[in-house]
């Protein structure tokens, strides 16, 4: 197939997602469009290597994993998670309600390796699954390379409807306390929406470790060159640490990422002004894809039972934890699920889920700031913990200790 023909084909498909995505309000997330199409077209007409014939190999994917996930690590402000350090916990504990169920579950019907491999993306997003299918991939375990994909594919399904319902009950919740003159008004921000959704493409400031260099000379390169000079870093001590401990490369990206952005080396969302943002995740997106070409319709039959129970697992373990930390604190148990439950989708649907859920409620624009101000600040707040952070650091952790085949 021709590349061109192979790449306006392949982005053609995350172009419908979108589209599907857009139309349902996101009840159907559009990476599940984007599957069944690229399940079709394998078990149809496309040829197996399809996107490495339109150009994205895997060399380029984990050029683009480094960029990202360093990229990632220019988000995270101390200072405004510890303003909301509540959500953090419960966002926290809906995390290890998911790994100690799960795990639980495993090692009664399945084994150690499912256990493994279905954590990380239980409580991230597309990084911490291309981690895993990677892992499993590498280590011969081809079922559960495709099972992390399919779980990243699916669990949406789970956590949609469900965040749509806690925070209709929430919402509602506050609203007669405000009708009534009974509700107190908390100073939640909502940074991390700012911090996750601004790009200031024609930002052209140095960041302070640069301030004695004229500012016109901060071009796309030197933003890439400066991601990309943190990202070899991550590498370089990576593979000096491996004769002792094995620490994964991306785990040290996200914390380099932190560290170089607070003395001013990175900026924050180098990728986004550097104008390379939607180009890497489109290029992880398509990679992620890739894994399908070796999923047989016997492969998926036979998976169907294992990522329907891990599903409804962690969604079981993580209300229970969810519920009794947020008692703890204070924090009303449809609030303190819907919190854990950003782990199963993460930016934008938190954001999108959110504000249909406000617009749903109440057309008074001072009710729905009341609602925006009481909702917005955590949901952001335990999507960017758990699928930015957490999950790319329990991958490179987990991602090690999967048992190849024998044999």
């Amino acid at each position: 197939m021709n590349q061109m023909v192979a790449l306006v084909i392949i982005i053609a498909i995350l172009y419908i997602g979108d589209i599907v995505s857009t139309r349902s309000k996101a009840w159907i997330p559009s990476v599940f469009v984007c599957a069944v199409l690229f399940l079709v077209g394998y078990w149809t007409f496309f040829p197996a290597d399809i996107i490495s014939q339109a150009g994205i190999t895997p060399a380029i994917a984990v050029m683009l994993m480094y960029l990202l996930i360093t990229n990632m690590g220019t988000l995270l402000s101390l200072r405004e998670l510890a303003k909301q350090w509540k959500m953090v916990v419960i966002a926290l504990a809906g995390i290890a309600g998911i790994a100690i169920a799960v795990f639980a579950v495993c090692m009664v019907l399945f084994d150690m390796n499912t256990a493994l491999v279905t954590i990380p993306p239980l409580v991230g997003g597309i990084v911490s699954s291309l981690i895993m299918s990677k892992g499993a991939a590498e280590a011969g375990l081809v079922d559960l390379s495709v099972f992390a994909i399919l779980i990243y594919v699916m669990q949406g399904f789970a956590g949609y409807p469900l965040t749509a319902i806690m925070l209709q009950r929430e919402g509602r919740h506050v609203l007669e306390k405000y009708r009534r003159g009974e509700w107190k008004e908390y100073s939640l921000q909502t940074e991390p929406n700012k911090v996750q959704t601004t790009t200031v493409a024609g930002e052209e400031e140095m960041p302070r470790f640069f301030n004695a260099f004229p500012a016109q000379y901060n071009t796309s390169y030197f933003k890439f060159l400066r991601l990309a000079f943190v990202g070899f870093l991550a590498w370089w001590v990576s593979d000096l640490c491996a004769p002792l401990v094995s620490i994964s490369p991306f785990v040290l990206c996200l914390l380099f990422g932190v560290i170089f952005t607070s003395f001013g080396f990175l900026e924050r969302q180098t990728l986004q002004k550097a104008n390379g943002f939607g180009f890497a995740v489109m290029g992880l997106m398509l990679f992620i894809f890739d894994t399908l070409n070796k999923a047989t319709p016997e492969m998926l039959l036979r998976l169907i039972y294992p990522m329907l129970v891990l599903i409804t697992t962690a969604v079981i373990g993580m209300f229970i934890v969810s519920w009794l930390v947020g008692k703890l604190l204070g924090v009303n148990m449809p609030m303190a699920f819907a919190i854990s439950l950003t782990a199963l989708y993460g930016f934008p649907a938190d954001y999108i889920i959110t504000n249909e859920a406000i617009n749903s409620l109440t057309r008074d624009a001072k009710e729905r700031e009341v609602l925006t101000h009481h909702m917005l600040g955590p949901m952001l707040v335990g999507g960017f913990i758990s699928v930015t952070m957490v999950s790319v650091v329990l991958a490179g952790i987990l991602v090690s200790y999967i048992t190849p085949i024998t044999g």
